[in-house]
Protein backbone atom coordinates (compact mmCIF):
# COMPACT_ATOMS: atom_id res chain seq x y z
CA UNK A 1 0.00 0.00 0.00
CA UNK A 2 1.04 3.46 -0.97
CA UNK A 3 2.92 5.73 2.30
CA UNK A 4 1.52 9.17 0.61
CA UNK A 5 -0.62 10.08 -2.18
CA UNK A 6 -0.81 13.96 -3.51
CA UNK A 7 -4.67 14.61 -4.37
CA UNK A 8 -4.27 16.86 -7.50
CA UNK A 9 -7.56 18.59 -7.48
CA UNK A 10 -10.41 20.44 -5.32
CA UNK A 11 -13.66 20.96 -3.72
CA UNK A 12 -15.70 17.92 -3.01
CA UNK A 13 -13.41 15.46 -4.88
CA UNK A 14 -10.60 16.35 -3.08
CA UNK A 15 -12.13 16.28 0.29
CA UNK A 16 -13.82 12.27 -0.97
CA UNK A 17 -10.35 11.55 -1.74
CA UNK A 18 -8.59 12.67 1.27
CA UNK A 19 -10.99 10.99 3.79
CA UNK A 20 -10.82 7.47 2.19
CA UNK A 21 -6.84 7.92 2.63
CA UNK A 22 -7.56 8.72 5.99
CA UNK A 23 -9.39 6.04 6.72
CA UNK A 24 -6.61 4.12 5.21
CA UNK A 25 -4.20 5.50 7.37
CA UNK A 26 -2.33 6.83 3.83
CA UNK A 27 -0.72 10.36 4.81
CA UNK A 28 -1.98 13.18 2.56
CA UNK A 29 -1.13 16.10 0.55
CA UNK A 30 -3.08 18.51 -0.98
CA UNK A 31 -1.90 20.24 -4.44
CA UNK A 32 -4.15 23.19 -3.90
CA UNK A 33 -3.90 26.65 -6.14
CA UNK A 34 -3.64 30.12 -4.08
CA UNK A 35 -7.51 30.53 -4.52
CA UNK A 36 -8.26 27.30 -2.21
CA UNK A 37 -5.80 27.83 0.41
CA UNK A 38 -8.84 27.92 2.66
CA UNK A 39 -10.78 24.83 1.59
CA UNK A 40 -11.25 22.11 3.90
CA UNK A 41 -9.14 19.76 2.10
CA UNK A 42 -6.48 22.02 2.72
CA UNK A 43 -6.78 22.48 6.32
CA UNK A 44 -7.00 18.39 6.77
CA UNK A 45 -4.51 17.13 4.44
CA UNK A 46 -1.51 16.30 6.60
CA UNK A 47 0.94 18.22 3.79
CA UNK A 48 -0.41 20.99 1.27
CA UNK A 49 1.47 22.68 -1.41
CA UNK A 50 0.17 25.19 -3.54
CA UNK A 51 0.54 25.13 -7.25
CA UNK A 52 -0.19 28.54 -8.03
CA UNK A 53 -2.46 30.99 -9.06
CA UNK A 54 -6.28 30.57 -9.15
CA UNK A 55 -6.91 29.86 -13.06
CA UNK A 56 -5.97 26.26 -13.52
CA UNK A 57 -4.13 26.47 -16.23
CA UNK A 58 -1.19 27.78 -13.96
CA UNK A 59 -2.35 25.58 -10.83
CA UNK A 60 -4.53 22.47 -11.44
CA UNK A 61 -3.45 21.72 -14.72
CA UNK A 62 0.70 22.73 -14.25
CA UNK A 63 2.20 19.63 -15.03
CA UNK A 64 5.67 20.69 -14.06
CA UNK A 65 4.24 22.41 -10.79
CA UNK A 66 2.12 19.04 -9.81
CA UNK A 67 5.07 16.50 -10.27
CA UNK A 68 7.87 19.02 -8.72
CA UNK A 69 4.66 19.00 -5.58
CA UNK A 70 5.12 14.79 -5.53
CA UNK A 71 9.17 15.30 -6.05
CA UNK A 72 9.11 18.23 -3.11
CA UNK A 73 6.78 15.94 -0.49
CA UNK A 74 7.96 12.49 -1.00
CA UNK A 75 4.13 11.06 -2.31
CA UNK A 76 4.28 7.52 -3.72
CA UNK A 77 1.01 7.87 -5.62
CA UNK A 78 -1.40 10.43 -7.35
CA UNK A 79 -5.29 10.90 -7.21
CA UNK A 80 -6.35 13.14 -10.04
CA UNK A 81 -10.41 13.30 -9.08
CA UNK A 82 -12.40 13.68 -11.91
CA UNK A 83 -11.83 16.88 -13.97
CA UNK A 84 -8.19 18.56 -14.64
CA UNK A 85 -5.57 15.88 -15.06
CA UNK A 86 -7.48 13.16 -14.84
CA UNK A 87 -7.70 11.99 -18.58
CA UNK A 88 -4.30 13.70 -19.31
CA UNK A 89 -2.63 10.53 -21.11
CA UNK A 90 0.63 12.97 -20.92
CA UNK A 91 0.47 13.69 -17.27
CA UNK A 92 -0.03 9.70 -16.76
CA UNK A 93 2.80 8.85 -18.54
CA UNK A 94 5.20 11.21 -16.68
CA UNK A 95 4.18 9.98 -13.18
CA UNK A 96 5.21 6.38 -14.63
CA UNK A 97 8.15 7.43 -15.79
CA UNK A 98 9.49 9.59 -12.79
CA UNK A 99 7.96 6.06 -10.57
CA UNK A 100 5.31 7.69 -9.23
CA UNK A 101 1.87 5.88 -9.22
CA UNK A 102 -1.04 7.14 -11.18
CA UNK A 103 -4.35 6.09 -9.72
CA UNK A 104 -6.03 5.05 -12.95
CA UNK A 105 -5.90 3.53 -15.94
CA UNK A 106 -2.35 3.72 -17.82
CA UNK A 107 -1.55 6.24 -20.08
CA UNK A 108 -2.22 4.30 -23.38
CA UNK A 109 -5.76 3.47 -22.19
CA UNK A 110 -6.45 7.29 -21.43
CA UNK A 111 -5.46 7.99 -24.68
CA UNK A 112 -7.41 5.58 -26.50
CA UNK A 113 -10.56 6.62 -24.73
CA UNK A 114 -9.64 10.33 -25.33
CA UNK A 115 -9.95 9.75 -28.92
CA UNK A 116 -13.30 8.85 -29.52
CA UNK A 117 -12.85 7.75 -33.24
CA UNK A 118 -10.29 4.83 -31.62
CA UNK A 119 -12.56 4.21 -28.90
CA UNK A 120 -15.68 3.71 -31.38
CA UNK A 121 -13.10 1.68 -33.14
CA UNK A 122 -12.04 -0.49 -29.92
CA UNK A 123 -15.28 -0.75 -29.29
CA UNK A 124 -16.42 -2.38 -32.76
CA UNK A 125 -13.64 -5.10 -32.36
CA UNK A 126 -15.13 -6.06 -29.34
CA UNK A 127 -18.74 -6.67 -31.07
CA UNK A 128 -20.23 -3.63 -28.73
CA UNK A 129 -22.88 -2.08 -30.70
CA UNK A 130 -22.14 1.53 -31.92
CA UNK A 131 -24.58 3.67 -33.30
CA UNK A 132 -23.46 4.10 -37.07
CA UNK A 133 -21.09 6.70 -37.84
CA UNK A 134 -17.86 7.44 -39.75
CA UNK A 135 -15.05 5.46 -39.01
CA UNK A 136 -12.16 8.28 -39.53
CA UNK A 137 -11.94 11.48 -38.22
CA UNK A 138 -14.13 14.15 -41.09
CA UNK A 139 -11.39 16.00 -43.71
CA UNK A 140 -13.39 18.71 -44.32
CA UNK A 141 -17.09 20.07 -44.88
CA UNK A 142 -16.89 18.39 -48.26
CA UNK A 143 -16.56 15.01 -46.53
CA UNK A 144 -18.91 15.96 -44.10
CA UNK A 145 -21.55 16.43 -46.37
CA UNK A 146 -20.81 13.30 -48.45
CA UNK A 147 -20.40 11.33 -44.55
CA UNK A 148 -23.92 12.63 -43.91
CA UNK A 149 -25.83 11.74 -47.03
CA UNK A 150 -25.09 7.95 -45.95
CA UNK A 151 -25.76 7.99 -42.63
CA UNK A 152 -28.55 10.01 -42.75
CA UNK A 153 -30.16 12.90 -40.98
CA UNK A 154 -30.56 13.72 -38.00
CA UNK A 155 -26.80 13.69 -36.58
CA UNK A 156 -24.36 14.51 -33.83
CA UNK A 157 -20.89 16.11 -34.68
CA UNK A 158 -18.76 15.38 -32.02
CA UNK A 159 -15.24 16.29 -31.57
CA UNK A 160 -12.86 13.61 -31.75
CA UNK A 161 -11.17 14.71 -28.40
CA UNK A 162 -14.19 15.78 -26.70
CA UNK A 163 -15.46 14.95 -23.10
CA UNK A 164 -17.46 16.70 -20.73
CA UNK A 165 -20.43 17.62 -22.79
CA UNK A 166 -18.51 19.74 -25.02
CA UNK A 167 -17.25 19.77 -28.74
CA UNK A 168 -21.20 18.44 -29.39
CA UNK A 169 -23.73 19.85 -31.93
CA UNK A 170 -26.65 18.37 -33.10
CA UNK A 171 -27.65 18.54 -36.78
CA UNK A 172 -30.93 17.73 -38.01
CA UNK A 173 -30.27 18.52 -42.15
CA UNK A 174 -27.55 19.97 -44.11
CA UNK A 175 -28.09 23.57 -44.01
CA UNK A 176 -27.51 22.42 -40.02
CA UNK A 177 -24.43 20.38 -41.13
CA UNK A 178 -22.75 23.60 -42.90
CA UNK A 179 -23.22 26.13 -40.29
CA UNK A 180 -22.55 24.03 -37.18
CA UNK A 181 -19.06 22.21 -39.04
CA UNK A 182 -16.72 24.81 -38.84
CA UNK A 183 -17.80 25.79 -35.55
CA UNK A 184 -17.45 22.50 -33.69
CA UNK A 185 -14.07 22.10 -35.15
CA UNK A 186 -13.03 25.54 -33.95
CA UNK A 187 -14.47 24.44 -30.44
CA UNK A 188 -12.50 21.00 -30.64
CA UNK A 189 -9.11 23.20 -31.81
CA UNK A 190 -10.04 25.80 -28.17
CA UNK A 191 -10.85 23.74 -25.90
CA UNK A 192 -8.64 19.98 -27.03
CA UNK A 193 -6.35 21.07 -29.22
CA UNK A 194 -7.50 18.64 -32.01
CA UNK A 195 -9.41 19.73 -34.27
CA UNK A 196 -10.48 16.38 -35.50
CA UNK A 197 -14.34 15.60 -35.47
CA UNK A 198 -16.74 12.88 -36.90
CA UNK A 199 -20.24 11.92 -37.34
CA UNK A 200 -22.72 9.68 -35.25
CA UNK A 201 -26.27 9.04 -36.06
CA UNK A 202 -28.75 11.17 -33.76
CA UNK A 203 -30.43 8.60 -31.02
CA UNK A 204 -33.81 10.52 -30.40
CA UNK A 205 -35.46 10.13 -27.41
CA UNK A 206 -32.98 8.04 -25.68
CA UNK A 207 -32.02 7.66 -22.17
CA UNK A 208 -28.17 8.25 -21.22
CA UNK A 209 -27.37 4.80 -19.01
CA UNK A 210 -23.94 4.27 -17.97
CA UNK A 211 -22.39 1.26 -16.46
CA UNK A 212 -19.50 1.51 -13.66
CA UNK A 213 -16.73 -0.66 -13.78
CA UNK A 214 -13.93 -1.90 -11.93
CA UNK A 215 -11.21 -3.57 -12.57
CA UNK A 216 -7.61 -5.15 -11.31
CA UNK A 217 -4.18 -5.55 -12.12
CA UNK A 218 -5.28 -9.60 -12.24
CA UNK A 219 -7.47 -9.82 -14.88
CA UNK A 220 -10.56 -9.06 -12.80
CA UNK A 221 -13.68 -7.03 -13.77
CA UNK A 222 -16.95 -6.51 -12.71
CA UNK A 223 -19.50 -3.92 -12.89
CA UNK A 224 -21.06 -2.32 -9.81
CA UNK A 225 -24.97 -1.81 -11.86
CA UNK A 226 -25.88 1.27 -14.10
CA UNK A 227 -26.92 4.82 -13.85
CA UNK A 228 -29.03 6.64 -15.49
CA UNK A 229 -28.18 10.21 -16.39
CA UNK A 230 -30.89 11.16 -19.03
CA UNK A 231 -31.03 14.76 -17.26
CA UNK A 232 -28.96 16.80 -19.17
CA UNK A 233 -28.71 20.38 -19.90
CA UNK A 234 -26.56 21.54 -23.29
CA UNK A 235 -25.44 17.53 -22.90
CA UNK A 236 -24.55 18.15 -18.76
CA UNK A 237 -25.32 15.77 -16.33
CA UNK A 238 -28.07 17.61 -14.01
CA UNK A 239 -29.26 14.15 -12.11
CA UNK A 240 -28.54 11.05 -11.70
CA UNK A 241 -30.33 7.85 -10.42
CA UNK A 242 -29.34 4.03 -9.89
CA UNK A 243 -31.43 1.71 -11.46
CA UNK A 244 -32.45 3.00 -14.51
CA UNK A 245 -36.46 2.38 -15.22
CA UNK A 246 -36.09 2.13 -18.90
CA UNK A 247 -33.90 -1.45 -18.28
CA UNK A 248 -35.49 -4.87 -18.65
CA UNK A 249 -33.77 -7.49 -16.33
CA UNK A 250 -32.57 -8.73 -19.21
CA UNK A 251 -31.49 -5.56 -21.09
CA UNK A 252 -29.74 -4.74 -17.70
CA UNK A 253 -27.71 -7.90 -17.39
CA UNK A 254 -26.82 -7.67 -20.97
CA UNK A 255 -25.98 -3.73 -20.84
CA UNK A 256 -23.68 -5.07 -17.87
CA UNK A 257 -21.82 -7.86 -19.62
CA UNK A 258 -21.00 -5.37 -22.88
CA UNK A 259 -19.73 -2.78 -20.79
CA UNK A 260 -17.12 -5.64 -18.54
CA UNK A 261 -16.51 -7.17 -21.74
CA UNK A 262 -15.42 -4.11 -23.42
CA UNK A 263 -13.47 -3.14 -20.51
CA UNK A 264 -11.78 -6.74 -20.20
CA UNK A 265 -11.09 -6.70 -24.29
CA UNK A 266 -8.70 -3.54 -23.28
CA UNK A 267 -7.03 -4.78 -20.62
CA UNK A 268 -8.89 -2.22 -18.20
CA UNK A 269 -8.10 -1.89 -14.57
CA UNK A 270 -8.99 1.02 -12.01
CA UNK A 271 -12.90 2.41 -11.93
CA UNK A 272 -13.86 3.25 -15.16
CA UNK A 273 -17.34 3.75 -16.79
CA UNK A 274 -18.81 2.74 -20.13
CA UNK A 275 -21.77 5.16 -21.34
CA UNK A 276 -24.25 4.31 -23.73
CA UNK A 277 -27.49 5.49 -25.28
CA UNK A 278 -30.58 3.11 -25.17
CA UNK A 279 -33.45 3.97 -27.76
CA UNK A 280 -36.89 3.67 -27.92
CA UNK A 281 -36.88 0.18 -28.97
CA UNK A 282 -34.44 -1.02 -25.64
CA UNK A 283 -31.32 -0.71 -28.03
CA UNK A 284 -28.30 0.23 -26.27
CA UNK A 285 -25.38 2.10 -27.70
CA UNK A 286 -22.05 2.66 -27.01
CA UNK A 287 -20.73 6.56 -26.99
CA UNK A 288 -17.37 6.35 -24.45
CA UNK A 289 -15.57 4.35 -21.65
CA UNK A 290 -14.42 7.74 -19.01
CA UNK A 291 -11.54 6.03 -17.80
CA UNK A 292 -12.07 8.06 -14.53
CA UNK A 293 -14.21 8.25 -11.66
CA UNK A 294 -17.24 10.39 -12.31
CA UNK A 295 -18.77 12.93 -10.21
CA UNK A 296 -21.82 10.07 -9.81
CA UNK A 297 -19.85 8.03 -8.50
CA UNK A 298 -21.97 7.95 -4.99
CA UNK A 299 -25.03 6.93 -6.54
CA UNK A 300 -23.55 3.10 -6.93
CA UNK A 301 -21.73 3.76 -3.59
CA UNK A 302 -24.83 4.18 -1.51
CA UNK A 303 -26.22 0.74 -3.54
CA UNK A 304 -23.54 -1.41 -3.28
CA UNK A 305 -21.76 -0.19 -0.10
CA UNK A 306 -18.64 -0.04 -2.07
CA UNK A 307 -16.48 2.78 -1.50
CA UNK A 308 -15.17 3.30 -5.05
CA UNK A 309 -12.42 5.27 -4.05
CA UNK A 310 -10.50 2.96 -2.15
CA UNK A 311 -11.23 0.17 -4.89
CA UNK A 312 -8.78 2.63 -7.28
CA UNK A 313 -6.18 2.96 -4.52
CA UNK A 314 -6.40 -0.54 -3.79
CA UNK A 315 -6.05 -1.74 -7.47
CA UNK A 316 -3.59 1.07 -8.19
CA UNK A 317 -1.06 -0.46 -4.89
CA UNK A 318 -1.55 -3.70 -7.11
CA UNK A 319 -3.91 -5.26 -4.73
CA UNK A 320 -7.00 -7.99 -6.45
CA UNK A 321 -10.54 -6.48 -5.93
CA UNK A 322 -11.10 -9.26 -3.58
CA UNK A 323 -14.72 -9.73 -4.66
CA UNK A 324 -16.32 -11.19 -8.22
CA UNK A 325 -19.27 -10.16 -10.10
CA UNK A 326 -21.50 -12.29 -8.05
CA UNK A 327 -20.38 -10.75 -4.79
CA UNK A 328 -21.85 -7.56 -5.91
CA UNK A 329 -25.23 -7.25 -4.44
CA UNK A 330 -27.31 -3.59 -5.42
CA UNK A 331 -29.74 -2.65 -3.06
CA UNK A 332 -33.05 0.14 -3.44
CA UNK A 333 -32.75 3.16 -5.09
CA UNK A 334 -30.38 6.22 -5.53
CA UNK A 335 -30.69 9.40 -6.66
CA UNK A 336 -27.97 12.61 -7.07
CA UNK A 337 -28.80 16.24 -7.60
CA UNK A 338 -25.97 18.31 -8.32
CA UNK A 339 -25.99 21.61 -7.03
CA UNK A 340 -23.74 24.27 -8.50
CA UNK A 341 -23.13 27.82 -8.40
CA UNK A 342 -25.45 28.59 -11.53
CA UNK A 343 -28.22 30.95 -11.60
CA UNK A 344 -30.86 29.66 -13.89
CA UNK A 345 -33.14 32.50 -14.48
CA UNK A 346 -30.44 34.32 -15.93
CA UNK A 347 -29.05 31.83 -18.81
CA UNK A 348 -27.39 29.70 -15.98
CA UNK A 349 -24.87 32.58 -15.14
CA UNK A 350 -22.22 31.13 -12.89
CA UNK A 351 -22.64 32.77 -9.58
CA UNK A 352 -19.58 33.74 -7.26
CA UNK A 353 -19.21 35.35 -4.30
CA UNK A 354 -19.13 34.33 -0.68
CA UNK A 355 -21.73 31.72 0.93
CA UNK A 356 -23.05 33.42 4.06
CA UNK A 357 -25.22 31.04 4.75
CA UNK A 358 -25.03 27.00 4.23
CA UNK A 359 -26.98 24.37 5.81
CA UNK A 360 -26.77 21.19 4.10
CA UNK A 361 -29.64 18.38 4.31
CA UNK A 362 -29.20 15.12 6.88
CA UNK A 363 -31.29 12.60 8.28
CA UNK A 364 -31.96 8.69 7.44
CA UNK A 365 -30.95 7.78 3.83
CA UNK A 366 -29.20 11.40 3.08
CA UNK A 367 -25.95 12.06 1.93
CA UNK A 368 -24.29 15.08 0.68
CA UNK A 369 -20.45 15.51 -0.70
CA UNK A 370 -19.87 19.06 -0.43
CA UNK A 371 -16.74 21.13 0.49
CA UNK A 372 -18.47 24.56 1.53
CA UNK A 373 -19.36 26.11 4.52
CA UNK A 374 -20.21 29.89 5.87
CA UNK A 375 -17.96 32.01 4.75
CA UNK A 376 -17.04 29.67 1.76
CA UNK A 377 -15.95 32.21 -0.94
CA UNK A 378 -16.89 30.69 -4.46
CA UNK A 379 -14.02 31.66 -6.76
CA UNK A 380 -14.87 32.09 -11.06
CA UNK A 381 -11.90 30.10 -11.95
CA UNK A 382 -13.39 26.22 -11.72
CA UNK A 383 -16.40 24.27 -12.40
CA UNK A 384 -19.77 25.53 -10.17
CA UNK A 385 -20.29 22.64 -8.05
CA UNK A 386 -21.34 23.44 -5.14
CA UNK A 387 -22.33 20.37 -3.05
CA UNK A 388 -23.95 16.94 -4.33
CA UNK A 389 -27.26 15.37 -2.52
CA UNK A 390 -27.38 11.57 -3.01
CA UNK A 391 -30.33 10.19 -0.92
CA UNK A 392 -31.24 6.35 -0.77
CA UNK A 393 -34.44 4.27 -0.22
CA UNK A 394 -36.11 1.30 -1.07
CA UNK A 395 -38.37 2.50 -4.21
CA UNK A 396 -37.82 5.24 -6.67
CA UNK A 397 -40.75 6.73 -5.25
CA UNK A 398 -39.70 6.90 -1.63
CA UNK A 399 -36.07 8.46 -2.58
CA UNK A 400 -37.98 11.14 -4.94
CA UNK A 401 -39.93 11.34 -1.84
CA UNK A 402 -36.88 11.65 0.25
CA UNK A 403 -35.09 14.18 -2.19
CA UNK A 404 -37.72 16.52 -2.58
CA UNK A 405 -37.88 17.13 1.51
CA UNK A 406 -33.71 17.07 1.78
CA UNK A 407 -34.19 19.82 -1.09
CA UNK A 408 -36.90 21.52 1.33
CA UNK A 409 -33.96 21.40 3.58
CA UNK A 410 -30.97 23.17 2.08
CA UNK A 411 -30.11 25.93 2.55
CA UNK A 412 -27.56 28.01 0.86
CA UNK A 413 -27.56 31.87 0.43
CA UNK A 414 -24.76 34.17 -0.90
CA UNK A 415 -24.88 32.81 -3.97
CA UNK A 416 -27.69 31.94 -6.18
CA UNK A 417 -27.96 28.04 -6.74
CA UNK A 418 -29.75 25.57 -8.57
CA UNK A 419 -31.57 24.07 -5.54
CA UNK A 420 -34.85 25.89 -6.67
CA UNK A 421 -34.67 23.87 -9.99
CA UNK A 422 -33.90 20.70 -8.58
CA UNK A 423 -37.27 21.02 -6.25
CA UNK A 424 -39.03 21.55 -9.58
CA UNK A 425 -37.55 18.55 -11.44
CA UNK A 426 -38.44 15.92 -8.34
CA UNK A 427 -42.15 16.71 -8.71
CA UNK A 428 -42.25 17.12 -12.18
CA UNK A 429 -44.89 14.96 -13.70
CA UNK A 430 -42.46 13.58 -16.32
CA UNK A 431 -39.64 13.22 -14.65
CA UNK A 432 -42.05 11.25 -11.71
CA UNK A 433 -43.27 8.96 -14.24
CA UNK A 434 -39.84 8.03 -15.39
CA UNK A 435 -40.97 9.14 -18.88
CA UNK A 436 -37.78 11.47 -19.50
CA UNK A 437 -35.19 11.64 -21.67
CA UNK A 438 -32.19 13.19 -22.89
CA UNK A 439 -34.14 16.41 -24.45
CA UNK A 440 -36.31 16.34 -21.54
CA UNK A 441 -35.21 19.78 -20.38
CA UNK A 442 -34.82 20.95 -23.96
CA UNK A 443 -38.12 20.77 -24.44
CA UNK A 444 -39.83 21.50 -20.82
CA UNK A 445 -37.08 24.19 -19.86
CA UNK A 446 -37.75 27.80 -20.28
CA UNK A 447 -36.04 31.01 -20.70
CA UNK A 448 -36.02 31.75 -17.00
CA UNK A 449 -34.96 28.22 -16.15
CA UNK A 450 -38.64 27.11 -14.69
CA UNK A 451 -40.16 23.68 -15.95
CA UNK A 452 -42.90 24.01 -17.88
CA UNK A 453 -45.88 21.93 -17.06
CA UNK A 454 -46.43 19.33 -18.81
CA UNK A 455 -51.01 18.22 -19.60
CA UNK A 456 -49.54 14.83 -20.51
CA UNK A 457 -47.09 12.32 -19.44
CA UNK A 458 -44.73 11.73 -22.81
CA UNK A 459 -41.60 10.54 -23.71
Amino acid sequence: MFDKILICNRGEIALRVLRTCQRLGIATVVAHSEADRDTPAVRLADETVTLGPGAAEHSYLNVPAVLYACARTGADAVHPGYGFLSEDALFARCCAELGITFIGPPAELIGLMGDKVAARNAAAAAGVPLPPGTQDPLEDLNDALRQAETLGYPLILKAAAGGGGRGIAVVADRDALVRSFPEVRHNARTLFQDGRVHLERFVPGARHVEVQVLGDRHGTVVHLGERDCSVQRRWQKLVEESPSGVLTEDLRRRIGETAVGLARSVGYHSAGTVEFLVDQAGEFYFIELNPRIQVEHPVTEVRTGIDIVEQMIRVAAGEPLGFTQDDVVLSGHSVQCRVNAEDPADGWRGSVGEVVRFTPPAGDGVRVDTHVHPGHHVPPFYDSLLAKVIVHAPTRDEALDRMARALTEFDCAGVTTTIGFHRQLVDHPVFRADRHSVDFLARHLDDHGALRAAPEVAP
